[in-house]
């Protein structure tokens, strides 16, 4: 059963409308209000602090015993690790290779990365993944691995340096308004292990807001495959797929990560543990340091492992937890017009609104009605979004390989600029606004845009002001 309280029926909101689809006065057309939609995140949802701090407050229904973990690993989050060795044994380790020296580096406010400017010299919250080709198959870059550090403890020289270019270009809607898209043009330089395989598959990957993975972890697998269709069987143009992981828990669906890399908040941890800050746990216990980084390997260790199962927890619980920030004008009827506009353009058919939970190691986010707007699956998003291929002299092109990404949940969406500076949109940042990102979509989603593109000036704003109000 999905659980309410009264608590729901009187935050903010004194609204007693049911607008079916309704043309009102002005010959506007609105979609349905579900009062349910204010609080995305049900009973968990965040209704206390907005603006800047819309993503930092626990579930609503957390337990005291909960909360208490929640604060223990709202600490770990922002802890900033040192090298080892180190007075400070409960976080020492950093690196030696590494992208950030705390979770809140990336997550700052628990809200996005930065996308990088022009003359960065480091990245913040945005890295790369590396792929390259040998005997028909992507296997990780045999010097650099499968992610590039730009970091380095001070007796450990970094992987190298990246920069960023961004190219713009200009186009016109049907109706004759201007836009202009922008995309980055990334190159490394200054190798210090030896150059990379010639043919370097880059991935840039922006960091995410944090809000609601709990909930997403207990979306029912059952949900997420009826709304699977990988060989387009109703014929309607969108093949998501589940992204199907082998772990040493069996087969599980893929859920975290801009490709559904990790099929749960934990493992997603320890990922960025390992990868981003070079902290090893009970359950990747090695660094990332490849055989011929010979200063990385003889680096001194932080013990083994060097996060600790408690501070692990701690952190995971944390990250389950973070509270889906109210919504902010629900029933305002220009939102309701975009709710409905967003139904016709078919953004609805990835961006599925609601599910209800199931149980969860976390009673406060089992059962709960939930409106995330995404299906967790994976889409061919066309050629634009695809990965760049490089070669060690800079020069890019475009990939015809890795044109699948997961659905982004939108909820929060509409605070992201509240909460971080330098905002991005997409895996790399490269949309500024809202509207950017929904014109970068191609392949499944190509005619959504399109007919988003064929709507008015007035019914795009109003599409985009709904969106934001998630």
């Amino acid at each position: 059963m999905v659980s309410r309280s009264s608590r729901q029926w009187g935050i903010l909101f004194t609204i007693v409308v049911s607008l079916i689809s309704c043309t009102v006065n002005d010959g506007t057309r609105l979609a349905q209000f579900d009062p349910d939609e204010t609080l995305p995140g049900g009973d968990t949802t965040n209704t206390r602090l907005l603006g800047a701090n819309s993503y930092l407050m626990p579930a609503a229904n957390l337990s005291v015993e909960r909360q208490l973990e929640f604060y223990g690993g709202n600490g770990f989050f922002n802890q900033g690790w040192v090298e080892a060795p180190a007075s400070t044994d409960a976080r020492d380790g950093l690196g030696p290779l590494f992208n950030a020296r705390s979770c809140s580096g990336c997550h700052f406010k628990d809200g996005k990365g930065e996308t990088p400017e022009e003359g960065d010299q480091f990245f913040v919250g945005l890295l790369l993944r590396l792929k390259t080709w040998q005997d028909g198959r992507l296997v990780d870059d045999p010097i650099y691995g499968d992610q590039l550090q730009d970091q380095s403890i001070p007796s450990v020289p970094r992987e190298a340096q990246i920069s960023v270019k961004w190219i713009f270009h200009e186009d016109t809607y049907p109706d004759g308004e201007n836009y202009e898209l922008r995309h980055p043009s990334l190159t490394l330089s200054d190798f210090n292990y030896g150059e990379p395989a010639s043919h370097l598959i880059i991935s840039p990957r922006l960091a995410p807001h944090m809000v609601g993975l709990g909930l997403l972890e207990a979306i029912p697998i059952d949900s997420l495959e009826d709304l699977a269709d990988p060989q387009d069987d109703n014929e309607d143009g969108i093949s998501g797929r589940i992204a199907w992981i082998n772990t040493n828990r069996g087969i599980l669906a893929g859920r975290f990560g801009w490709r559904a890399e990790s099929p749960s908040v934990e493992d997603q941890v320890i990922a960025a543990f390992l990868g981003d800050m070079g902290l090893t746990t009970s359950s990747a216990h090695q660094d990332t340091c490849t055989e011929t980084q010979i200063a990385c390997i003889d680096a001194t260790s932080g013990g083994v492992p060097e996060v600790s199962d408690h501070i692990l927890s701690r952190v995971v619980t944390y990250s389950k937890t973070i509270a889906v920030p109210v919504r902010r004008k629900p029933s305002d009827r220009k939102v309701l017009a975009g709710k409905l506009l967003f139904e016709k353009v078919k953004c609805s058919a990835c961006h599925t609104p609601s599910f209800i939970t199931g149980d969860s190691d976390i009673d406060a986010l089992s059962g709960q009605l939930i409106w995330p707007y995404t299906d967790l699956l994976l889409h061919d998003m066309g050629p634009q979004l695809a990965d760049l291929s490089t070669q060690a002299n800079g020069d890019t092109h475009q990939s015809t390989i890795n044109r699948e990404w997961r659905t982004a949940p939108l909820w929060g969406i509409g605070l992201a600029n509240q909460v971080s500076e330098k905002i991005g949109y997409l895996h790399d940042g490269r949309a500024r606004t809202i509207e950017e990102a929904i014109l970068w979509h191609g392949g499944e989603a190509e005619q959504s845009r399109n007919d988003y593109m064929s709507l008015s000036s007035s019914d795009r704003n109003a599409l985009i002001t709904f969106v934001s109000d998630l």
